[in-house]
């Protein structure tokens, strides 16, 4: 069994052209990530994949020899992306992860963070996602073993992947903290609550819209989670008796989730919490789970909602800012769920003032024939079954205000032109 050391040295051990693959979001293991960049100016060039990024750990200017890959651009991956140093992998995040277990992607050297339970045994804590399948083809898996991260049922270590150096943790897990929540949001949760019945499962993104839906659903009743994360809201929902997971038609009784992204009061919960799953993109996103699960609400967010309801959650102005992500899977899940519901909810501008609804999308990460709902802080446009001009109307009357005559005058026109 190898060592336990305090510190590592990455000459040697980092190859020219290798890929790198490190644990996303806050399964970061941000003592080798952080040593790594503070070493690179002295190893031979090298890519190196991250997901989220929720720690200061790679700033725009950092490490020149390394080069960039992801499959979204979210949280502080946009330094990296506004500098042009991240390569954009436009992939679901279901395929990324299938990737890797195929052997399609294939890593060269995986840095993981891992929780250790007194009896021994190690788990992945945080995270069951496509890096315990990177380790399987890896040259070299280096494990930081944090004594602050949670051991989590459903990311138990394999045992036929081997460790090859195991570095002590310097510093606790990344937390990422809830947003404040603001008068947008709260109205948009408003609006979204009211299609959300007693004994839905719910399944949400990272960012405050979700938050403010999950806040806004303390006075619901048996609702389950199956998600790709979950977040200190779901804590509340539990402790206050609206969570009980009792409904879910699977899975009873057990939060589901990919990965957990929250603050060291969620870690706390999970820890060795047998109430809590955190299971592989295979079962969390898969097609033919989601199915067997009662009202399934997807609730996701975009950048821009076509007249038509295309979802564009990927680009602005040709650039990379968001990611495909799981989006199409739960909408696509949640279609096909008994009594589900798929809720995009945006706000209806950009901080600038420019409207969020508009005539095409540029970019189409969900097409319109997915989608059910859409929500913004000026209502709901249900658009399931209903045609073209109908659509169109629908989306205008949850615009902002402002744009709601613009936004009548390019549909008229483009109706003159078709």
């Amino acid at each position: 069994m190898p060592g336990k050391a305090t510190a590592i040295d990455f000459t040697g051990i980092i190859r020219e052209g290798d890929l790198v693959v490190c644990g996303q979001a806050t399964a970061e293991p941000r003592t080798l990530t952080e040593a790594l960049v503070a070493q690179a100016d002295r190893l031979p060039p090298f890519r190196m994949l991250v997901g989220p990024v929720f720690s200061d750990t790679f700033p725009a200017g950092c490490a020149p020899n390394i080069s960039f890959a992801s499959y979204g651009v979210i949280g502080n991956a946009r330094r990296l992306a506004r500098a042009g140093r991240l390569d954009v992998i436009p992939s679901n995040y279901s395929a990324f992860c299938v990737d890797f277990a195929s052997g399609r992607h294939r890593a060269d050297v995986v840095l993981v963070q891992l929780a250790q339970a007194p009896d021994g045994r190690l788990s992945a804590s945080l995270s069951n996602d496509y890096v315990i399948d990177a380790t399987r083809r890896a040259r070299l898996v280096v494990a930081e073993i944090n004594p602050d991260a949670p051991w989590t049922y459903g990311t138990e270590w394999p045992d036929d992947v081997p460790l090859h150096v195991r570095v002590a943790a310097r510093r606790p897990p990344v937390e990422l903290p809830s947003p404040p929540l603001d008068d947008v949001s709260r109205r948009i949760a408003a609006h979204a609550a009211g299609l959300i019945a007693d004994g839905s499962t719910l399944q949400f993104g990272v960012g405050r819209i979700p938050d403010a839906i999950l806040s806004s659903l303390s006075h619901a009743r048996d609702l389950g989670i199956h998600s790709g994360l979950i977040n200190d809201a779901v804590v509340d929902l539990i402790e206050c008796g609206a969570v009980t997971n009792a409904c879910k038609g699977i899975d009873s009784g057990i939060a589901v989730t990919n990965q957990v992204i929250g603050t060291q009061r969620l870690y706390r919960f999970v820890d060795r919490n047998e109430a809590v799953s955190v299971r592989p993109a295979s079962y969390t996103h898969s097609q033919s789970v989601l199915a067997r699960i009662e009202r399934l609400v997807a609730i996701n967010s975009a950048l821009q909602v076509g007249l038509d309801g295309s979802v564009n959650s990927e680009t602005l102005d040709g650039v990379a800012v968001g990611a495909i992500g799981g989006q199409l899977d739960f909408v696509r899940g949640a279609n096909t769920s008994p009594g589900g519901r798929a809720i995009i909810a945006l706000p209806a501008t950009t901080s600038g003032g420019t409207s969020r609804i508009v005539p095409d999308v540029e970019t189409v990460t969900t097409p319109r024939a997915d989608v059910d709902a859409i929500v913004t802080e000026w209502g709901v446009a249900e658009l399931r079954g209903c045609g073209l001009a109908e659509r169109a109307r629908r989306m205008i009357a949850i615009a902002a205000p402002e744009h709601r005559d613009g936004l009548v005058a390019r549909c008229r026109q483009m109706m003159r032109d078709a």
